[in-house]
């Protein structure tokens, strides 16, 4: 099994010194214009992680990602008029197709 992993966001200094940082995790992406680096570290050592990383000297502050906290499935979702009208359409209309009785075109 996949082992749960969260996401940090870590400002530097500089951005060839965030190559330290592949020790503590997994480097996803590095913005040179940002200064920033978006990194994964396992939720087992989450804290002391962010610990060590903010103790480092080319750190200038180090932040949590929250995504994991946002809801992927809705209860009171209600379903959109217009998105179904639209679905009926096309599905009039591939029915047609399939059926043979599309218009020639002149």
């Amino acid at each position: 099994m996949r082992e749960k992993r969260l996401g940090l966001a870590v400002y530097v200094k500089n951005v060839k010194s965030a190559r330290n940082l592949r020790k503590f995790g997994n480097v996803h992406y590095v913005s040179r214009r940002l200064n920033y680096v978006s990194m994964y570290v396992p939720e087992e050592t989450l804290e002391q992680t962010i610990e060590r990383i903010s103790r480092l000297d080319f750190v200038t502050r180090v932040e949590r990602s929250h995504r994991h906290e946002i809801p992927i499935y809705y209860d009171n979702a209600k379903p959109d008029k217009a998105k179904e009208f639209d679905y009926k359409m096309e599905e009039t209309q591939l029915l047609s197709v399939v059926k043979g009785e599309q218009k020639p075109d002149t």
